[in-house]
């Protein structure tokens, strides 16, 4: 059973820092690209970072270059989002995802598997 648990989500002030982790188990996710997305009430769910496992390529969009940055450890089949400057507008909780290379990253439709969420919430 294919599965994605994050965590690291929670409570933090403006300016401070949070580094999101998903644990991947369940099927070989080497060639596979994992995505971060997050989804605030009312809104949709928005891209915010992804990686190639294999190759370890980086792929932001431009509002999220600089203070987000993605990782892996391939040993610990565990993707990463280290958040920093959060800002109030940040709060969301926060998707991680796996999908097949060759997928538009940036979009929810091509990802196969999807974790529960963690909540981020930033005071101000």
């Amino acid at each position: 059973q294919v599965q994605l648990v994050e965590s690291g989500g929670g409570l933090v002030q403006a300016g401070g820092s949070l580094r999101l982790s998903c644990a991947a188990s369940g099927r070989t996710f080497s060639s596979y690209i994992m995505g971060w997305f997050r989804q605030a009430p009312g809104k949709e769910r928005e891209f915010v970072a992804a990686i190639s496992w294999r190759s370890g390529s980086t792929y932001y969009p431009d509002s999220m270059k600089g203070r987000f940055t993605i990782s892996r450890d391939n040993a610990k089949n565990t993707v990463y989002l280290q958040m920093n400057s959060l800002k109030p507008e940040d709060t969301a909780v926060y998707y991680c995802a796996a999908g097949p290379p060759g997928l538009v990253v940036s979009t929810t439709r091509g990802y196969q598997y999807w974790g529960q969420g963690t909540q981020v919430t930033v005071s101000s």
